[in-house]
């Protein structure tokens, strides 16, 4: 079975109420390619997911965020979840690790109100995104260019508009993570 993403360690930022699926599809698809997934999160111990409409399941944390350098991992991914990206937002670690990626040109997927992290790490200007509609105006606020598009690529930052094409957006994160490594190897 080919594994393009071996030996790469991928960090997926969450809080108490992220949006499950948004999440664990992608955190599939990632293990399939080899890679090593770690839940960062400020939580200790476990993180408990949002499921439809109510609570889901809890999830091991593997490192907490005041710990977390954006060296150690190779890509970012920023799921939603509007009790999530509420408590991320207020952390002040955030703006730190999201820009440590963003600034070192590493691969970052971001769907839904995960979006609005990029806004908070003031990393957005002049980039062209999509998100959750509830985040356009203070994205555009921040100086990102806003894309109709249910998912949009602008160099190593993958975004994404929400459940609705949350399969488009796994596929879109795969590819550009595998491209990516891909690139990296070969320099």
């Amino acid at each position: 079975m080919d594994q393009p993403l071996a030996g790469k360690t991928i960090a997926i930022l969450v809080a108490n109420g992220f949006e499950e699926t948004e999440m664990t599809e992608p955190q599939r698809a990632l293990l399939k390619t080899g890679a090593t997934l770690k839940v960062l999160s400020p939580e200790q111990g476990l993180v408990n997911g949002w499921h439809g409409k109510a609570w889901g399941h809890y999830f091991p944390v593997d490192q907490q965020i005041a710990e977390v350098l954006a060296a150690d991992f190779d890509m970012l991914i920023l799921p939603g979840g509007e009790r999530s990206v509420a408590k991320l937002a207020a952390n002040p670690h955030i703006r730190r690790i999201v820009s440590s990626f963003m600034d070192g040109g590493k691969p970052v997927a971001a769907i839904d109100d995960g979006v609005s992290l990029l806004a908070v790490a003031q990393k957005v200007k002049g980039r062209t995104l999509t998100g959750s509609p509830a985040v356009r105006e203070a994205l555009e606020a921040a100086g990102a260019v806003w894309s109709e598009e249910p998912i949009t690529i602008d160099k190593a930052l993958v975004t994404a508009d929400g459940l609705d094409n949350l399969q488009a957006f796994v596929d879109q994160l795969v590819k550009s993570f595998t491209d990516a490594a891909q690139v990296k190897k070969a320099a």
